[in-house]
Parts: structure tokens; sequence; C-alpha cells
């Protein structure tokens, strides 16, 4: 017999153990009083322990005198709620044994969530998953738009996880139209997670607005339980903003609060973040120790992400400046156990949701459309209407995509057609004419920079904007701006943009090596800060996909 079951076999003989004993002691005052009534005993008799317990239990066993399944669970859930971690999977086993016997749909989908947010909240998100998607199978059968929309909360709380950040928004915005008027915990924790994912999508003014609004709704509600985490996500979006005062401001107030509620999780990212911060603020000796404490929550918890992946980067770029080869070492190790998680994790995880919870969707929409068509089937004429508008739309995306085909395979043509230059993206100026606010030897000096710049190839340094372009040739960002804008007829994030890709264009032209890199590998080939940013520029500049793009070329080559 497993551990997890001599655990549940000893609570359930204790259970009746201590009602026999108990039995003697309840008063008549008590025996009148309600659930709701004894909920609220449970709640206020948290600092005392004793009386809390016997509250918890007579509500357990009044449920159970009254055999009624569903306050029976409730009574469990409230064990697994002021329960010690290691008993709480317990409990949950017995609201899933209660709801079972009862046969009741809601009451085993609950049971099953309440057990995968046991297991979220360990970060366990393979077992959390598996019983999300037990509790959804069962809660989809019935009528409860509650749990059905608590269910969809949890799902986009994985999907976030997983980094599919625009089906999460989805997800969300239902969760907060629904939950907006009915559980204000259930909104604002809503609100925090679209703040996170507008966070990660890029839209930092987005989040920001989504953070303000969850502090101004807490107190609107009166409830500030999540008014902590809307500021650890106000300090992170402020890093990614460049404003690392303002990052550290926020986080730092946020970091207590956190560590009470044993949040390690959101802790661990606060570190990163605030360690980054000191880093980008070339404050290196603070950065170090909040790294260092991200790896110790890593060790003892066993909690990494993709974005804390970096941590063991800087901390062995670190120690590597500082020629300190065992600790270099030490974290090279680190960082090939974190990435051996993150592999682990993140391809059980990415599989399960496209296959068990999309697909299922997938089949309930279509399942809908058939029940709309057999009640209308009277109707040949509206059924032939829509049969005809659905195969027309099937012709109108094909002959899309032939005409996609077709346009991308003449820019490949001309692309391929055009002489290569030894230096991409430099271009010829006409300097005959200035421009009115700066003097022509200015202009002079910075085209020339330029020429060297292009020549050199500096462009494909990452993260490089105006101001760090302007520091490299020692020149004003606001010249630089118009000099460029004036003499290569662009903006200068296109400007940086185009060159990188022409850079890729000849190298694609004649290596054919670097035709197998993934688009990953030419992100960071052409120095873009992610493969999204490059794909898209790519596609601006050439009018086609990468991978499109590389077909046509290689046949070109056989």
């Amino acid at each position: 017999m497993s551990k997890k079951y001599i655990i549940f076999a000893v609570l359930c003989m204790a259970d009746q153990f201590y009602g026999q004993e108990k039995d003697s002691k309840i008063s008549d005052s008590l025996q009148k009083k309600n659930y709701d009534y004894l909920f609220e005993r449970i709640e206020a008799s948290e600092d005392d322990q004793q009386m809390q317990a016997y509250y918890l239990q007579y509500f357990l066993k009044k449920a159970k005198a009254e055999n009624n399944p569903e306050e029976m669970l409730n009574g469990y859930k409230n064990f697994l709620h002021y329960s010690t971690d290691n008993l709480k999977l317990a409990y949950a086993d017995s609201m899933i044994y209660t709801a079972k016997k009862a046969r009741d749909n809601a009451l085993i989908g609950s049971a099953y969530l309440s057990k995968g947010i046991v297991y979220y909240a360990r970060k366990k998100h393979k077992y959390a998953l598996d019983n999300y998607l037990i509790a959804d199978k069962y809660i989809s059968k019935t009528d409860d738009k509650y749990l059905l929309h608590k269910v969809k909360y949890n799902i986009a709380l994985i999907k976030y996880y997983l980094g599919y950040y625009d089906e999460a928004v989805s997800l969300l915005n239902e969760c907060i139209d629904y939950f907006k008027d009915k559980n204000s915990r259930a909104y604002l924790n809503s609100l925090h997670s679209l703040g996170l994912c507008y966070n990660k999508i890029g839209n930092y003014g987005l989040c920001s607005e989504i953070n303000q609004k969850g502090m101004e709704e807490g107190r609107r509600l009166s409830n500030e339980d999540m008014k902590v985490y809307f500021m650890h996500s106000e300090g992170i979006n402020q890093y990614f903003k460049n404003n690392y005062s303002d990052a550290l401001k926020n986080i730092n107030a946020a970091i207590p609060e956190i560590i009470q509620n044993k949040d390690f999780a959101n802790e661990s990212v606060g570190y990163f973040y605030m360690g980054k911060s000191y880093w980008d603020l070339h404050k290196t000796e603070k950065a170090i120790p909040y790294f260092m404490k991200v790896d110790r929550i890593f060790e003892s918890r066993n909690y990494i992400r993709p974005d804390l992946r970096q941590n063991y980067e800087l901390l062995i770029k670190y120690y590597k400046g500082k020629q300190n080869l065992s600790r270099e070492l030490f974290y090279i190790k680190k960082l090939l156990k974190a990435d051996s998680v993150l592999s682990g994790r993140y391809v059980y995880l990415s599989s399960r949701i496209r296959k068990v919870y999309d697909t299922k969707e997938l089949i309930e929409d279509k399942k809908k459309i058939e029940d709309l068509f057999s009640q209308r089937k009277y109707s040949d004429f509206i059924s032939g209407t829509i049969i005809v508008t659905l195969f027309s739309g099937l012709l109108f995306f094909a002959a899309k995509h032939f005409k996609n085909k077709k346009l991308y395979k003449l820019k490949v043509q001309e692309i391929m057609n055009e002489k290569s230059s030894p230096e991409p993206g430099i271009q010829h100026r006409n300097t005959a004419k200035g421009i009115d606010d700066i003097s022509k030897e200015t202009v002079e000096e910075i085209l020339r920079k330029l020429d060297k710049f292009e020549s050199d190839k500096k462009f494909l340094l990452k993260d490089l904007n105006a101001a760090k372009l302007a520091a490299i040739l020692n020149s004003n960002p606001k010249y630089l701006s118009s000099i460029i804008r004036h003499y290569r007829g662009k903006k200068f994030v296109n400007y940086i943009s185009d060159l990188k890709i022409d850079h890729i264009l000849a190298l694609l032209k004649e290596n054919k090596k670097i035709r197998k890199y993934s688009n990953k590998a030419l992100a960071d080939e052409a120095g873009f800060s992610s493969t999204q940013k490059f794909a898209q520029a790519f596609h601006a500049k050439t009018g086609c996909p990468t991978s499109f793009f590389i077909k046509e070329i290689n046949k070109t080559s056989i």
C-alpha cells in the first residue's frame, strides 16, 4: 500500500475515533447552527488552533451525519486549506473519494480541481495539468458556470506557464467578464494573470494599465489581498521598460509579504529581476547575491522557468570574468541541470495540453455545430446556405494560399536576381543637400562613421538602439536619427533591422550550411533579441517567411 493511501486510512480512522470521543461534548446550540456559521467560526478561530480543529471536525461530522456530499466536500476542503502541506493531498483524495461515491459530476470535477490547485501551488505543473484535465472532463458535463470558468482560469495559468500567451489572454478575459460581479478574489486573480500575459507579449503599457486597475479594483472591492502581487508584477514590468530604480522599488516592497505567503515561485522571480536591474545598472556586486537567492530556491524547491535560466548564464559570466574556474564550473553544471528540468517539464506539458485540452475543445465545437445542423435540418435552404458559405470560404482560403505561394516565389526570385553587395546595407548617399540644423561637417563625419559601422557589421549587436549607437559613434542621438532618416531614408529601427536582414540574406545566398540553421539560430546570428522579432523583420523585408525562402533558395542551388 502506498504512503499516500496509508495517510488517507489513518485520517479516516482518526476521524471516526475523534467523532466518538466528542459526541458527548457537542453543545445543543452548536447542533442547531448552519454550515455558514460553522465556517465563520473556523475562520475566526485561526489564532486558536485547538478550537479551530474542533470546528473543522464538527463541520465534517455534521455533513456526514446528514449524508450531505456537497458539505462533506466543503469539510475536507476546509481541512485542506488549514492543514500542513504534507496532508493537503490526502484531504484532496478524501474529496475525490466522497464525490465519486455521490456520483455527482460537479462535485467530482471540483474535487479534482482542488487537487490540481494543490499541485500547482507546489509548482508541480505536470500533476496539476493532469488533474485539471480530469476536472474539465467532469465539469463539462454540467451547467455549473462558476466551475467551468474556474477550470478555464487554471488552464489559462498552464498556458501562461507554457508561453501560449495569446491563448491565455483569451481565456482570462472570459474569466474577468464572468467573475467581475460574482467573486472578487477570482476577478482580481484573473486581472493579475492578464497583466503578466501582456508583459510577456511585450505590451508593457497595457500591463501597467492592468496592474493599476487591479489595485484600484481591490480598493473598490475592499479586497487588498492581491495588492502585493500587482506591485510585484509592475516591478517586473518596469524592468522591461528600463526603469530599473522603479523596478527595484516595487519588487522590494512586495517581497516581504510574498515570503510571508510562502510563495517561493514569485519570490524567486522577484529576486531574479532585482538582480537583473542591478546588473543593467552596472552594479554587478549588488546583483550577484540576488542571483544566488534564485539558485538556492532552485536547489531547495526545484523551481525554474525559462526566463530564470539566464540567472545561471549571468553567474557563469561573472565568475568567468573573475577567473574563478571552480565557481564557473559549478554554475555551468547548475545551468545543465536547469536545462534538463525545463526540457522535461515543457515537453510533457505542451504535448498534453495540445493533445488533450485543445483537441477536446475542438471536438466540443464540432459537436455544437453538428447539433445546430440537426436542430435546423427541417430547413434545407438554411442548411444549403451554410454549406455553400463554408465551401466558398474553403475555396477562398485555398486560392489565397496559392496566391501567396506564387507571390512568395516571385519575391525570392527578385532577391536572388539582385546583385550581392560586399557590404549589405551600405547605401550611396547624396551629400549635396544637408540638414538645416546640422552643420555639413558634422553630417559628413557621422556618415563616415556610419559607413564604418556598417562595413564592420557592428549592427549585429543585440539590443541596439539610437542612444547606444550614438554612444558608439560618439554622436548626438537626435542628429544621428535625423541623418539616418535623411540619408538612408529610414527610421532608425528599420535601418538596423534591414541591415541585419541584408546580412542574413547574403549568408543564405552564399553558405549552404547557414540554410540549415533554425530561426532561433538565425536570429542570434543577426543579433535580434527574439526569434519572433527576427521572423517579423525577415517577412517585412523579403515578403515571405524564412522557411519558404530557404526552401526555394535550396531548389535553385541543386
